[in-house]
């Protein structure tokens, strides 16, 4: 269904609600319709998912699962319901943790524009695609961020799904440093994003990184980095545009990935020389790769997050003679030559990378034609929220790389251990929220801009093929995606706070306490008269 249509029968039943529509389910419909259908028919809140193989990341089983008033409340063979529970059969099938991207952007204002999927429609398709949260990065407003944090509420206000912030650090001075710590204990952030690229905008320099990363242990956030060296970015930019390279293919040819390995292995040097845990996003290349896999061979507590499009893509669409095609691949870092996809993937199922993002940043075919004389300007991101679940399953698990279990733990629990919300998040247990899957793994799909429910008019997927589709979604014990229909309503989702402190600073004051004692210093010296 067109966009356009989707909006117009939202308005139709927010001027003209269904009398039909039971009190019980008035609530949900009342801030406006089923999205991409004609009634507000939404199911029962209790909800028995039967006869499925339910995984999670330490253990799958074939039993039944109940949910009741957006909570899981068993998980069992055989469970008994009344006739007033909406069944769902899952024999043959997976039923598993509704996925979590931990690297979105919606309604992102960048590079003179702002990005196509707001959060009503960016979540609306992941939600399509079987992701049930999602962690969102706040940028400050003008370096405010308490002010960034409320511009974002009022962003998020049209939420369907429940969803996080990050936040993001561009300068530095004592209300920065103040304001992290409110964040943290006042609006449930646990995390902080420093970006070592974008010269002139939001990069920060390495004394403003130390400073942060500081901040960051002493009241327990996550320092996130995104890993390029902008500096020679910026000389990269220069040198092609005095080639006459101006086309898409310059922004990968001008950030190379040495720069990125640079730039991954000093922020793992900093924030070892800090004792901070350290989560590198977007990771795109065998030599940012391979710095996380030193460091944490040495026992260092770094986090590796690569996304779909550095998993699934090469660079050579940027060569695309069709400018249309070839800007929408443009993000940063680049998506790579081929044979760092598949290194990437390895070291995902090898467990030197820990989870799986999008960096879903969307902007249409007009945005990207900014940059139509100048790769500098094109708005940088691709899409991934909607596409993720169904490609990491077809290319991870159908080939054999990963198991089932496996794909649980790069797509959902990891992420909710990472950012302390599990196992409220991340896993089908007693207690959990009832954020739930039905994937099929023998069901096909193919993926187009043409069905899709982002707002984009392109898809970097485009004709992508592949097995293991998720049939089912149920957010917030709510089943919001069933028969190719998405039944999601603006404003039902929730903010989801996260605490301080998650298991990656377990042991960081006794490994502080060890250092002071091997110091051996200060050393007390005798003082003599000089003669």
């Amino acid at each position: 269904m067109a966009l356009d249509s989707i909006f117009f029968i939202v308005s139709l039943f927010l001027l003209f609600p269904s009398p039909s529509v039971s009190d019980s389910t008035t609530q949900f419909c009342s801030a406006g319709t089923e999205y991409g259908v004609g009634s507000c028919g939404v199911s029962s809140t209790r909800i028995l998912i039967k006869g499925g193989t339910v995984v999670n990341a330490h253990h799958q089983q074939l039993a039944d699962v109940y949910v009741e008033d957006g909570i899981i409340v068993a998980v069992q063979p055989n469970i008994k319901v009344g006739d007033e529970v909406t069944v769902l059969d899952a024999t043959g099938k997976f039923v598993m943790p509704g996925g979590i991207d931990p690297h979105t952007h919606l309604a992102m204002e960048f590079m003179g524009t702002e990005t196509i999927d707001d959060f009503f429609s960016g979540q609306a398709a992941a939600l399509a695609g079987g992701t049930t949260m999602h962690i969102d990065f706040v940028i400050p407003v003008n370096g405010n961020l308490v002010a960034g944090f409320e511009a974002y509420e009022n962003k998020s206000r049209e939420s369907c799904m429940d969803y996080g912030f990050h936040m993001a650090i561009t300068k530095w001075d004592e209300g920065v440093s103040r304001d992290m710590e409110i964040l943290v204990k006042e609006k449930g952030i646990n995390s902080f994003k420093f970006f070592l690229a974008y010269k002139g905008s939001l990069m920060v320099t390495d004394d403003l990184l130390l400073e942060g990363l500081k901040r960051c242990k002493s009241i327990g956030a996550l320092a996130m980095v995104h890993a390029e060296n902008g500096d020679a970015v910026f000389e990269g930019q220069k040198r092609m545009i005095e080639l006459g390279i101006t086309g898409p293919e310059g922004h990968a040819l001008s950030r190379p990935p040495v720069l990125e390995g640079e730039a991954t292995a000093r922020a793992i040097r900093l924030a070892r020389f800090v004792n901070t845990p350290l989560y590198v996003v977007h990771v795109m290349s065998v030599d940012a790769m391979d710095e996380i896999a030193k460091a944490r061979k040495s026992g260092q507590k770094v986090i590796g997050e690569p996304v779909v499009s550095g998993l699934i893509l090469d660079d050579h669409w940027l060569w695309d003679p069709d400018f249309t095609i070839a800007s929408k691949y443009v993000m940063s870092p680049p998506i790579r030559p081929v044979g760092h996809g598949k290194a990437l993937q390895d070291a995902l199922s090898t467990g030197i990378l820990q989870l799986v993002g999008t960096d879903h940043c969307t902007f249409n075919s007009t945005q990207k034609a900014l940059g139509l004389d100048d790769f500098r300007k094109i708005p940088n991101g691709v899409n991934g929220l909607e596409e993720r679940m169904h490609l990491i399953w077809d290319t991870m698990v159908g080939s054999g790389q990963i198991s089932a279990t496996d794909y649980v733990r790069i797509t959902s629990t990891e992420c909710a251990r990472i950012f302390n919300i599990y196992p409220r998040k991340g896993a089908i247990l007693a207690g959990s929220d009832a954020d739930i899957i039905i994937l099929n793994p023998n069901s096909s799909y193919e993926i187009s801009s043409k069905s899709h429910h982002s707002r984009s008019d392109t898809n970097v997927y485009e004709g992508r093929r592949g097995k293991g589709k998720v049939e089912v979604t149920i957010a917030g014990g709510r089943i919001v995606w069933e028969n190719e229909e998405l039944k999601v309503v603006p404003g039902s989702g929730k903010y989801i706070e996260m605490p301080p402190f998650s298991y990656l600073f377990d042991g960081i004051e006794k490994s502080d306490a060890n250092y002071l004692s091997s110091l051996r210093a200060p050393v007390k010296r005798a003082r003599t008269e000089a003669t």
